[in-house]
């Protein structure tokens, strides 16, 4: 059954990020398309449904082509290539379980909590409360402020955060025109948030890096900030990192795979050539059994099963 804008919307409100307050617009200009049958609409179906997807998983920002898209249709206007071609780029919708558990996570990350995924959390309170009591940081503060007036780049919470650290190190707000005081300004503020270990301010509040793991487009980032002292069987979640990112992981794969895969495909055909010499001996049994498990280099006691599993896996002559 076809979608309605209702259940549309229902949907985007349970995201995170406001998304329903964003889509709303775009989403009444999409159905109002459909009721005039545009016949260019269908070029934008993949747009729409990546409005469902959460945000984090987004290539780009999808919204806001989907929202050029519904203007040109509006104006009566074709689609040019470039538009159809991107579009048509557009990866596979991630898998709805993944979805799902993505999209509660970021409800997390709205509002700075990461406890599901991480633990030892007085290793940040005690450095949030360090930094937010220490008496050099109140002065620094208070002179950066004098000197900077932050609270004109500050959003309409009143926070101001540092350049994002990306993989790789790639930084593309790197350079600094001096020309251009929102440049000078942010230099300032990113050294600024170097020296105490911010991620930004929100109004007096030092906001102190938290180590955190965000779910990617491209993988699954784990950001440690640099005053952390790292325990890495006990500061982080794992088997609740690894359940969400395996959703849309191969199931399996790396070197120890192969190399099992080889050992047993060796295995089996050794099986085999056992099974004719234990036919030729007439071997049943208990002694039939004793006599695969040293041919193969197994212990007497394992599961018969298990080698009935090898036999099948591969062929004779595979």
């Amino acid at each position: 059954m076809p979608s309605t804008l209702k259940q549309d919307l229902a949907r985007l409100g349970a995201l995170a990020f406001r998304r329903r307050e964003y889509a709303e617009e775009d989403m009444g200009r999409y159905y109002a398309l459909q009721r005039a049958k545009d016949p260019q609409l269908p070029n934008l179906k993949a747009l729409y449904q990546w409005q469902f997807v959460p945000v984090s998983l987004w290539p780009f920002n999808t919204q806001n082509v989907f929202g050029t898209g519904l203007t040109v249709l509006e104006s009566g206007k074709e689609l040019d290539e470039d538009f159809r071609a991107l579009v048509d780029l557009l990866p596979p919708i991630p898998k709805d379980d993944f979805c799902a558990a993505v999209a509660a996570h970021e409800h997390l990350v709205e509002s700075g909590q990461y406890e599901s995924l991480v633990t030892a959390a007085e290793k940040f309170t005690s450095v949030q409360d360090g930094v937010e009591k220490n008496p050099e940081f109140q002065s620094a503060w208070k002179a950066f402020k004098a000197r900077w007036k932050p609270s004109r780049f500050a959003n309409e919470k009143g926070i101001i955060r540092r350049s994002l650290s990306l993989e790789r190190n790639f930084r593309p707000q790197f350079n600094v025109d001096w020309k251009k005081p929102r440049d000078r300004f942010r230099a300032a503020f990113d050294a600024f948030c170097q020296r105490w270990s911010l991620y930004g301010m929100e109004g007096e509040t030092p906001l102190v890096n938290k180590l955190s793991v965000n779910y990617t487009p491209c993988g699954t980032m784990i950001f440690m900030p640099g005053y952390w002292s790292p325990d890495g069987k006990r500061d982080l979640r794992w088997p609740e990192i690894l359940k969400v990112h395996r959703l849309r992981s191969l199931k399996k794969q790396g070197k120890a795979l192969t190399v099992g895969k080889e050992w047993r495909r060796e295995s089996s055909q050794k099986l085999h050539q056992l099974d004719a010499e234990a036919k030729r001996r007439k071997l049943k049994g208990d002694a039939l059994h004793a006599f695969l498990c040293k041919g193969i280099g197994f212990v007497e006691g394992t599961d018969p099963k298990r080698i009935s599993r090898l036999r099948k896996e591969f062929l004779t002559n595979s």
